[in-house]
């Protein structure tokens, strides 16, 4: 069962290669499982979700598929949730979307109807996770178009410790803070240099 809507409150940061094996090496990331899941993203012909700052994605994961729209939140981000069967995420993956209890309700308050939206492309991230002073902290190696990236994920219950624990992580190891765009900016970018 997940749960409708959340706040996610997390920081980011983009690693080099070898800034990726130190922070792998500083925490216990060698003794988690490697989990690997897949985006499948949307959006509509004139980019409305992007101009309102939010997101469309299904991600699939152990064997679960999750449609979540993400919308700029003052906390950090407000992601509405909705389950999704194997059968029904692909439908919408062949652009035959359907409407759906929370996110389709969330989509009409933006202005947006299912029928505007349609498959942009996917990305595949494999993911290690550990718990860290009181945070998640998340390593990903994205895979996408003709690109790979590194990225430091750390997802905290507050600003203020979210930003104390990825400094320090990123203290520790030596990596300077860097300005990072989250996977679906990055995947637009990937995806209009492709075309």
């Amino acid at each position: 069962m997940i749960i409708a809507q959340e706040i996610e409150i997390e920081f980011k940061n983009m690693l080099k290669k070898n800034e990726y094996q130190k922070v792998y090496q500083f925490l216990p990331f060698e003794s988690v499982e490697l989990i690997e899941q897949t985006n499948y993203y949307f959006e509509t012909e004139d980019m409305l979700l992007k101009q309102q700052g939010a997101a469309l994605r299904i991600r699939q994961k152990n064997g679960q598929w999750t449609l979540t729209l993400k919308q700029p939140h003052e906390e950090g981000l407000l992601e509405t949730h909705d389950s999704l069967s194997e059968d029904g995420a692909n439908l919408w993956i062949q652009n035959k979307m359907m409407e759906t209890p929370e996110v389709s309700k969330q989509l009409r308050d933006l202005g947006i109807t299912i029928e505007h939206l349609h498959y942009l492309g996917s990305l595949t991230t494999r993911r290690k996770e550990v718990e860290y002073n009181g945070a998640t902290i998340v390593l990903d190696h994205s895979l996408y178009y003709d690109k790979e990236d590194y990225e430091l994920e750390v997802e905290a219950s507050s600003q203020e410790n979210g930003k104390k624990v990825i400094r320090e992580i990123l203290n520790a190891c030596n990596i300077p803070e860097r300005q990072t765009d989250n996977k679906i900016k990055r995947f637009y970018n990937a995806k209009l240099q492709s075309e």
